[in-house]
């Protein structure tokens, strides 16, 4: 019988498998990035481990959803916007998870790229209710299933080293059944940005807040940090095979792995193998007569 982690471990590999026209979840890419598929093959290939989730880095822009009026009663079924503006009809304007092309033109001001409208001078008086549109940057997450706390102390030794600082584990405690297979969530906030360019009017645009150059300015820096997240998977990949090498290199020197009770078991019967054999060779040493066949059957008795 499969245990938990290897059942789960089966189901997202055989889903991973799918043709990319016909796979689907639930990111808004809904498929596996292309910067990350490198890492996550050599990952999923590991024993104790398999990826649950993942974005490889990314630049978007972000529409907010609706916000609860406070001087407005709310229909009981119209929902609204969380924190950071997610729900309440919330959508996605662009989303790369590559760094953007810069034109050679530097008239580009990407307000078309981005679905905006140049605003008109002195634009920013707003209601309470004012939907915001955020660019953004940000660095690869990945959530891996381990199938031990040994297994989960090795990602997150990698992580840690290869600069994703805000990285952890989660799911510490045993199932009821006893199992105990840690999410470990690589990560790292510290590179990146959120910046609001525009605002949703009345009658459905997306106004601009900021001029062009503003924007050329934030794209070159989310293309820095695009550099910066493609150093850090590297050396998260390097460093987590390391990490499983060195366990490989650590089982190759022990012939057999025992439980306690087994070990137990084993040196008593090699010491009671060495005191039979001792007891062979002193009564052969005082008799001076027993012959070397004889003195081999007795020692095949011992070690049988």
């Amino acid at each position: 019988m499969l245990n938990r982690f290897q059942t789960r471990k089966q189901k997202i590999l055989e889903q991973l498998t799918v043709p990319d026209e016909e796979y689907q979840d639930l990111s808004p890419k809904g498929s596996v990035d292309a910067p990350i598929r490198a890492l996550i093959g050599d990952l999923n290939v590991l024993e104790g481990l398999v990826t649950t989730s993942s974005c490889s880095g990314r630049i978007s822009v972000f529409l907010e959803g609706r916000k609860a009026d406070p001087t407005e009663a709310t229909p009981q079924d119209e929902s609204h916007a969380g924190p950071g503006g997610k729900g309440g009809g919330g959508q996605w304007l662009y989303i790369s998870h590559d760094p953007i092309a810069i034109p050679l033109d530097e008239s580009s001001d990407y307000m078309q790229t981005f679905g905006l409208v140049k605003g008109e001078s002195g634009a920013g008086s707003f209601n309470l209710a004012c939907r915001y549109i955020h660019l953004k940057f940000e660095p690869m997450i990945l959530h891996i299933l381990t199938a031990s706390l040994e297994d989960c102390q090795r990602v997150l030794t990698a992580a840690l080293s290869a600069g994703f600082r805000e990285s952890g584990a989660m799911s510490l405690a045993p199932s009821r059944s006893g199992e105990l297979n840690p999410m470990v969530a690589v990560r790292s906030t510290g590179y990146s940005f959120d910046s609001i360019i525009g605002y949703h009017d009345s009658s459905g645009q997306n106004i601009a807040l900021v001029d062009g150059n503003y924007l050329r300015t934030l794209v070159h820096v989310a293309n820095e940090r695009f550099q910066i997240n493609t150093e850090r998977i590297a050396r998260f990949r390097v460093a987590l095979l390391q990490q499983y090498q060195q366990n490989e290199r650590h089982r190759g020197a022990i012939s057999e792995w025992e439980d306690a009770g087994a070990r137990k078991a084993r040196k008593r019967a090699e010491g009671l193998a060495r005191q039979q054999a001792l007891k062979v060779q002193i009564e052969s040493d005082s008799t001076n007569n027993v012959s070397a066949a004889t003195q081999d059957g007795d020692l095949s008795n011992v070690f049988d």
